[in-house]
């Protein structure tokens, strides 16, 4: 995909409230979804329509997916003024996990393959994937069609995290210009210090306190276009040489490279997210350690002052600060709060868009302050904006917490 575009891998979508009778088995064991306008606008009044499906349940811990096929029909065809279309599903292991009330989305390919999508009322996933087809937010409408054949909305780096949650490997626009700045590395991926130096470097002297939260998100969105260009080149290298042991297909040795593709990307996120915050930090000449140790041998991403400061009961705790880091938080920002004892407010750093107002609430009744970059702020609803911190925020208090004499210095 060299344009990037959402209307690159969806030409429509639409999105209903599952009905009690269309998922509980106890009330039918039609494998239908009931037709609406919706359906009609996106597939058609043609009698009939066959579909290539995948299924996709996703809430905000688990991810379950399966093939099917979709039959578009009109049940009074032979009628002669009345039409009534459903949609016959075939059986599927995702569709029984689903509970009415949960949202649906009836997404199609460029292809005409169609992903059906099942998220839980209330979740993370469900506000994402509002916030993706740029629908209402709230989840208060019953029925909402979007026509994406044309749209201009670009797939930038949070709208490819939610791609892939779908099964959809995205790739930003013209990110093969990368190829000739990657060459240096060879096959090998360098550690990821150096890429993410390599990454800021690429991008000129962009300077963080012009606008921390800017410069963080264009440091990551490079970074992340050249390791898929250069995971590329490394990824289609190792599969023409094949997978063999013993003259055999080596399945186990194609898996375990799978899974360590996978794996790679996952804990390479989350480091050059962290090396990227700590040069931020570095730029506003705070006074923070990385990786220290508080108790119990926890050690929080950022710590400030520092372990020193921490551990002295000369400091006073309202001078202490802690700042977890993590891409996506899922229900793992829980982790966070047993990370730091002597400090009653904890914050989080992290990217991912449109976490549920339930998350939100409980996050603040446990007191972690949730910090994101400036331009996510929109991806959540308007009632939680007020409770979310940008990352220049957070900086001010850290300075403010620092004061003239340094962090490290005891309040008078």
């Amino acid at each position: 995909m060299s344009r990037g575009l959402l209307s690159d891998y969806f030409t429509g979508v639409m999105y209903k409230r599952l009905a009690a009778v269309e998922v509980d088995r106890l009330r039918s064991n039609q494998h239908e979804f009931n037709g609406n306008p919706g359906f009609k606008r996106l597939l058609g009044t043609a009698p009939r329509r066959e579909l290539t499906a995948t299924f996709l349940y996703l809430d905000d811990e688990r991810r379950v997916s399966g093939p099917g096929r979709l039959t578009w029909y009109d049940a009074r065809a032979a009628h002669p003024t009345r039409t009534e279309h459903h949609l016959y599903y075939t059986p599927n292991e995702v569709v029984p996990l689903a509970r009415a009330g949960d949202g649906f989305f009836l997404a199609l390919r460029p292809d005409d393959e169609v992903l059906v999508i099942i998220a839980p009322a209330g979740s993370s996933v469900l506000a994402q994937l509002f916030w993706l087809f740029d629908m209402d937010r709230t989840g208060a409408l019953e029925l909402e069609t979007r026509d994406l054949s044309t749209s201009p909305v670009e797939a930038g780096f949070l709208a490819r995290m939610v791609l892939e949650e779908l099964g959809i490997e995205a790739e930003g626009p013209g990110e093969e210009r990368f190829d000739t700045l990657v060459e240096q590395f060879g096959l090998a991926f360098p550690s990821t210090r150096v890429f993410s130096e390599f990454a800021r470097k690429s991008l000129g002297n962009l300077d963080p306190r012009d606008d921390p939260d800017a410069v963080l998100m264009a440091w990551i969105e490079r970074e992340e276009q050249l390791f898929r260009r250069l995971e590329r080149r490394i990824v289609s290298e190792r599969l023409s040489e094949g997978f063999h042991a013993d003259g055999k297909v080596d399945v186990d040795g194609f898996l375990g490279f799978s899974l360590g593709v996978q794996n790679r990307r996952k804990s390479r996120a989350g480091a050059a997210l962290e090396n990227h915050v700590e040069v931020v930090f570095q730029a506003f000449g705070l006074d923070v350690e990385r990786g220290a140790r508080t108790e119990n041998n926890n050690r929080p991403d950022f710590l400030f002052p520092g372990a020193a400061a921490y551990h002295d009961p000369a400091v006073p705790a309202e001078r202490l600060l802690m700042l977890g880091s993590k891409t996506t938080c899922k229900d793992r920002w829980r982790q966070v709060l047993s990370e730091a004892a002597r400090i009653e407010h904890k914050h989080l750093l992290t990217l991912e868009p449109g976490i549920s107002e339930s998350q939100t609430t409980e996050m603040k009744d446990k007191r972690l302050q949730l910090v994101l970059p400036a331009s996510i702020h929109a991806s959540y609803r308007a009632s939680q904006r007020p409770d979310l911190s940008s990352l220049r925020d957070f900086i001010d208090l850290a300075s403010e917490r620092q004061g003239p004499g340094g962090g490290t210095q005891p309040q008078a």
